[in-house]
């Protein structure tokens, strides 16, 4: 992890980046995110780029370093750029219907379920005749996403057998054979 932190973040135009109190603070046109450093870490801007320096040789220091250099990338990055995710309702019947902030699903159970998204992430749910409904989420704030997205994939997992439930859209789901194939 040393090595990652140690790596320089380049400030893209149009992003401005501030550090006060061991609080760190991006602002760039997709919005603006904060993060809390550790006291371990000091952040310093220079020409254009954001350097971390630790304290000490810790091997928790050293993965600190990394982390919040991680962190600290991936918040330039969204409130820059943004991130999408999108996922794949995979099962007969199985819907998608987004009424502003909210995901109506239907997934095989008795009843519908309803998930609340954060107002940060904007949602969409496309379906077309033959394919299967994709839920597309989009945001500036990486570790907001990938929560929602890991959620909205735990209503329904995808099984290995047949593999209906909820997927990225990519992803490769490793099937079994069923039990008739072990004879």
């Amino acid at each position: 992890m040393s090595r990652i932190g140690k790596a320089p973040v380049a400030i893209p135009s149009g992003v401005t980046f501030g550090v006060k109190d061991n609080v760190v603070t991006v602002k760039g046109p997709k919005g603006e995110l904060t993060q809390e450093i550790n006291p371990l870490i000091t952040v310093k801007e220079e020409d254009g780029e954001i350097n971390l320096v630790r304290a000490n040789e810790d091997k928790q220091t050293k993965s600190l370093h990394g982390l919040y250099r991680s962190l600290i990338s991936n918040m330039v990055i969204g409130v820059n750029e943004g991130y999408t995710i999108k996922q794949e309702l995979v099962g007969v019947g199985y819907r998608a219907k987004v009424t502003g902030q909210q995901i109506e699903l239907s997934l095989g159970f008795s009843h519908p379920i309803v998930l609340q998204v954060p107002t940060e992430i904007k949602v969409n749910s496309e379906t077309a005749k033959g394919q299967n409904p994709i839920i597309t989420l989009e945001s500036h704030d990486k570790q907001l996403i990938g929560q929602v997205a890991a959620k909205l994939r735990s209503m329904r997992k995808p099984e290995p057998y047949k593999g209906k439930g909820i997927r990225f859209v990519g992803e490769q789901v490793r099937r079994k054979a069923g039990k008739a194939a072990g004879k």
